[in-house]
């Protein structure tokens, strides 16, 4: 008797102590929600207050940018105008909803949104006036006072609301601090009553109840942390009970699914969850009948991979339980597919540049042999007309030879590029009179940019080669003629974009984009048409790499290429190139020829090769040089010291047989002299003096093939004779000859 009246009066005790801790918590809990709320009301008048004060801050920069702009007419002030200006409207509309609940705010807000309208007009009024009409027209309109009293008028609208705003916030922290202290002293008051009765309950609570209660809270403990550790994957979880009912799941799952959240409660059916998230003609889940009869052994697991209705590519793992039910585990793999899809490109970038690396030097030595005697004899035979024409005919072979080589060198990214700042809006125009006699006059050429475009970062040769040759492409698609379109702009690739292009850094690019109104492209040529060698012209007609170039040159650049096309619609292809930051922009360069420069210096030639040695030393004679030559690094090495006071230029190959290399001659040559200039030649780019296809600063490099006006020159720049660049001269040869083809 004694026993059971023990674990009465135990029971009515833990009774008792519940009542007390239930009502202590309750209230507790009350005050503790009242002074969060009392909190986000203090933290949404900050918010107010901090806007509106950035929206009189816009206000003022907008108006010192235009009075910066009228008083020096510099068009730097207008920077910080025009993003002042686009900011007032992003803030006016924060402060709209930020005071959706007072009303008073609400009807400052809406006498405020004419005076603001009203200012910014007159302020692009005097920029506009001091753009057209000079300084004193601007004058004109600031001297009429209208925007001085939309200024004053607009801050004592905004002083108005930040005073009634900052006496609102002193109200809601007075009030916080009231919450903060009660809670602070029934928090206090509620523990010592709970501590009081806890200690008069331990006398009486037995061995066994303080047992049950221990274990009934390390389930409790056991519980939470099953629950934090399933929210912390990043992999959806759901357990499903023998009747196929959802019992629980994690965050994860519903947000890779995209399920709405009144659907995720317990009970929910499986079936509802495969209706949810089927696709048109696919479900996302297994139904109910492939979980039935879909496997042999039921109590293995299955994991299938599916494509989500967001597009995101997921791996779906659905796990046997011993009670008949299952769990799923849901795992976004789009990331591991991108890099997938990533490496599959590398490694066939990769073979393509083994490919070309290792034809491309021996290739282009025979094509400088072929070109280098056809020059030569083309300038002995002056006379026989029909002669000139033929060797006319097998030079512009051999230079296509080597515009197809230097095509495909471009697509696996192994040409050396120049990258320099280019003004776009400068130099685009001087190619439409170009593209205009290339394309013929069946093709309308439109050209079209936008105000204020950014310099772009790229080698300008290839940039407008990659014009030229997406401009042909667009000409073979409009047979019966269309129009072109070439149309410049400035682009942000946000993150957002970049997720769903693995190869696409976020940033500032500069876009140029080519549009024609031509046959289009189905969908199956339109995932090919970047690949080297894949062409819809007949045999003959084209070798498949243009676009291979033009996507190999803007990847290499740093850029991006995007493509859109539609049968029948026509086709853009948009190129989107690094924007050049803190550069100077170079020069423009004349187009103007001018006198092969001749010299008398002495040249040391190295080459392995004897035909390209010997075709080198006879142009550079014939310019009147003094020519030494040797076959090796060892050899030009012994030339040199037995000349090296005479010798006035190294004309070098980059990849010499035996253990003195290219760059290691040149290296060794300027230990002795530094002031002996080094020219490289190269068939294969992809060596010592290139580093990720740029070449190193100061390094002079002429890519082989090159004709007799190239060596020419480059021999007189590395001596300071006055000479356009290999850039400049490549450049007009390759437009000529897309232009004769």
């Amino acid at each position: 008797m004694t026993e059971y009246l023990v674990k009465r009066a135990n029971l009515l005790v833990f009774g008792v102590l519940m009542v007390i801790l239930a009502l202590v918590g309750a209230v507790t809990w009350e005050r503790l929600n009242a002074s969060r709320v009392a909190r986000e009301w203090s933290q949404h008048s900050y918010r107010v207050l901090t806007t509106t004060k950035d929206l009189a801050i816009a206000l003022r920069d907008a108006e010192r940018g235009q009075r910066g702009y009228v008083l020096t007419g510099r068009d730097e002030y207008l920077g910080p105008y025009h993003a002042a200006r686009d900011r007032i409207g992003v803030l006016q509309g924060e402060l709209q909803a930020l005071t959706a609940d007072n009303p008073a705010h609400q009807e400052r807000i809406r006498g405020l949104a004419p005076v603001v309208q009203h200012k910014l007009e007159e302020l692009a009024q005097t920029v506009q006036a001091r753009r057209d009409g000079g300084v004193e027209a601007a004058l004109r309109i600031v001297n009429t006072d209208a925007g001085r009293k939309d200024m004053r008028e607009a801050e004592t609208i905004v002083a108005a609301m930040l005073a009634d705003e900052q006496n609102l916030l002193e109200e809601r922290l007075a009030q916080n601090d009231t919450r903060a202290r009660w809670v602070r002293w029934s928090v206090l008051g509620g523990s010592t009553l709970a501590m009081l009765t806890l200690l008069w309950a331990a006398r009486l609570l037995n061995q066994a109840w303080s047992r049950s209660q221990k274990t009934e809270d390390e389930q409790r403990v056991l519980a939470l942390r099953l629950r934090t550790t399933l929210d912390s994957l990043s992999q959806g979880v759901a357990v499903f009970g023998p009747d196929r009912r959802l019992k629980n799941w994690n965050e994860c799952f519903q947000v890779l699914l995209a399920l709405p959240q009144a659907m995720l409660r317990q009970g929910t059916t499986y079936a509802t969850f495969v209706e949810q998230t089927a696709k048109p003609g696919r479900p996302t889940l297994e139904t109910e009948d492939q979980i039935r009869h879909g496997s042999q052994n039921p109590r293995e697991p299955i994991t299938y991979e599916r494509e989500a209705a967001n597009g995101h590519h997921l791996e779906i793992r659905r796990t046997p339980m011993p009670d008949g039910g299952f769990v799923l585990t849901i795992s976004d793999m789009t990331k591991r597919a991108q890099a997938e899809s990533v490496l599959r490109e590398a490694q066939k970038m990769q073979a393509i540049g083994q490919l070309t690396g290792g034809i491309a030097h021996d290739f282009n030595n025979l094509l400088q042999v072929i070109l280098g005697n056809l020059e030569f004899v083309r300038a002995k035979l002056t006379d026989d007309a029909k002669l000139q024409q033929r060797i006319e005919r097998a030079a512009w072979a051999a230079q296509r030879g080597a515009t197809l080589t230097g095509q495909l060198l471009a697509f696996a990214r192994k040409q050396p590029l120049a990258p320099a700042p280019i003004d776009l809006a400068a130099t685009m125009p001087d190619l439409i009179p170009l593209l205009r006699r290339t394309l013929g006059e069946h093709i309308e050429v439109r050209y079209v940019e936008t105000a204020g475009l950014w310099p772009a970062m790229a080698d300008p040769a290839q940039l407008e080669s990659a014009v030229l040759n997406l401009a042909l492409n667009a000409r073979d698609a409009m047979p019966g003629g269309g129009r072109l379109t070439i149309e410049l702009g400035n682009k942000v690739l946000d993150p957002e974009y970049a997720r769903h292009h693995a190869e696409v850094t976020p940033g500032d690019y500069a876009m140029v984009a080519v549009s024609d109104t031509g046959h289009g492209m189905v969908p199956e040529v339109l995932a090919r048409v970047f690949e080297p060698f894949f062409t819809t012209k007949p045999d003959g007609k084209g070798t498949g790499l243009g676009l291979a170039m033009v996507f190999g040159f803007v990847k290499q650049s740093g850029g991006h290429v995007k493509i859109y096309s539609e049968p029948g619609e026509g086709t853009t292809v948009k190129l989107y190139l690094p924007r050049a930051v803190g550069a100077a922009i170079a020069a423009q360069r004349s187009g103007a020829p001018i006198e092969l420069p001749r010299g008398t210096g002495t040249v040391l030639v190295v080459e392995d090769e004897a035909a390209v040695r010997e075709i080198a030393c006879a142009i550079l004679a014939d310019l009147g040089y003094r020519v030494l030559e040797a076959a090796d690094g060892e050899e030009a090495l012994r030339v040199f010291g037995a000349n090296a006071a005479a010798i006035d230029l190294l004309l070098t190959d980059v990849v010499l047989p035996g253990k003195v290399r290219g760059r290691e001659l040149a290296e060794r040559v300027q230990a002795l002299r530094p002031e002996v200039p080094v020219v490289f030649m190269s068939g294969y780019t992809e060596n010592s003096i290139v580093h990720h296809g740029r070449l190193d600063d100061g390094v002079q490099l002429i890519g082989k093939p090159f004709k007799r006006e190239q060596l020419a020159r480059k021999v007189a720049d590395a001596l300071g004779a006055p000479a356009i660049s290999e850039a400049e001269a490549d450049n007009i040869v390759a437009l000529h000859s897309k232009r004769d083809a």
